[in-house]
């Protein structure tokens, strides 16, 4: 088949036009493009061999011959997207304008290491391929989320605290050995903010996503695109020192966010004051099941998240922030706290339109940001 990499950034603004999924005629995407009536010509010939771009029927004639329509084809290809969990694995079809085609979730230990975890993506897709009546040619790419640091141009896991035997593991050399097309790897909470981004907010130019789970941590989107910084590091916010808190954390030091108010440290505040909970599920259940010191944890938990946001809005100044993660399950608590210290603590100017919000995506977000880091290297969107 075609390489759709080269296609696309062949047919730039011609593409970009036909992905609305509207139909239109030659004429009306040499004017929309602003590109000559050969070069036009050219490329919806190289998008229709791609199968990118397909015929649809015609409009109507002003006198002759009536124009021939075109429109893009999402079904052309598929994407494989997965979602590797500290104790799951989510895997996932989508076609080119990131609709889900089939999914699969099945318990998988991240410390299996990553044979494992990879062979399980690659048999994974596979059945979805077969259940869709595709085949694994038909992959435009594959995207990976990881629960750790990744360096992003590599695609291999930096030092994850939670990943033994993946640091510095060729991800992307493991699945391009099996999948065709280019395999992309990113952290978990920068492929949810991206998912979250280009599939509810598409319209939002700045946009903090802030996950609230085992850890916390936050994707930034900023002028439309998602930044990473220098080493992939950006929006590790589970590791800024929350003001008078001493707990240890997992990284070595102490008073860390993520030591304070993720869902497991607010179940060891619950553990230890007679209420059982080990997980966010059971602080989450205990909140719904009505327990008024779960509610108040979580809600003191969003205070303490919301400290750091503030300061988080102060730098990026960003339009909404999104919260998920299986925390945010619990419902108002959270974000109620959350709130009450982002809008306390940040100046009027950057909270005069700042939302503070659930995630409309919810468990879906990782998923849909491994098709969308595919989408955009694949059609030539970023």
């Amino acid at each position: 088949m075609t390489d759709l990499s080269t296609t696309a950034a062949e047919a730039g603004p011609l593409l970009r036009v036909l992905l609305d999924g509207r139909p239109r005629t030659r004429a009306e995407l040499i004017d929309l493009s602003g590109l000559a009536r050969s070069t036009v010509t050219g490329r919806i010939e190289a998008l229709l061999a791609s199968g990118l771009v397909v015929p649809s029927g015609e409009a109507a004639s002003t006198g002759g011959r009536p124009p021939a329509r075109f429109r893009f084809n999402p079904s052309a290809r598929l994407v494989l997207a997965a979602d590797v969990g500290a104790t799951h694995l989510s895997v996932a079809l989508t076609d080119l304008a990131g609709a889900l085609v089939g999914s699969s979730t099945i318990a998988l230990n991240i410390a299996e290491g990553p044979e494992i975890v990879l062979g399980a993506i690659v048999r994974t897709g596979r059945e979805l391929l077969a259940a869709a009546d595709r085949s694994v040619t038909d992959l435009a790419g594959t995207g990976v989320g990881l629960p750790g640091p990744v360096e992003h141009l590599t695609g291999r896991p930096n030092h994850p605290p939670i990943m033994p035997g993946w640091d510095s593991y060729d991800v992307v050399g493991r699945l391009a050995a099996d999948l065709p097309g280019p395999v992309l790897v990113d952290n978990d909470v920068n492929i949810m903010a991206l998912g979250e981004h280009s599939t509810a907010y598409a319209e939002v130019e700045h946009l903090l996503f802030v996950k609230v789970a085992t850890g916390i941590g936050a994707g930034v989107i900023s002028g439309g695109r998602l930044h990473r910084g220098a080493q992939g590091a950006a929006g590790d916010i589970g590791h800024v020192q929350t003001p008078g808190r001493t707990t240890p954390c997992r990284c070595g030091n102490h008073g860390c966010l993520e030591a304070v108010a993720s869902g497991t440290a607010i179940a060891a505040q619950l553990t230890a004051s007679g209420i059982a909970a080990t997980s966010s599920r059971d602080v989450v259940e205990l909140v719904r099941s009505g327990n008024a010191a779960a509610t108040q944890a979580v809600r003191q938990a969003g205070r303490e998240i919301g400290s750091v946001l503030a300061t988080c809005v102060s730098l990026l100044n960003p339009s909404v922030i999104v919260v998920g993660g299986s925390l945010a399950l619990a419902g108002d608590s959270l974000l109620a706290g959350i709130r009450e210290a982002v809008y306390a603590r940040s100046l009027p100017l950057a909270t005069t339109e700042l939302r503070v919000v659930g995630s409309r995506t919810g468990p879906d977000a990782a998923l849909r940001g491994a098709a969308a880091l595919v989408l955009q290297h694949t059609l030539s969107l970023s």
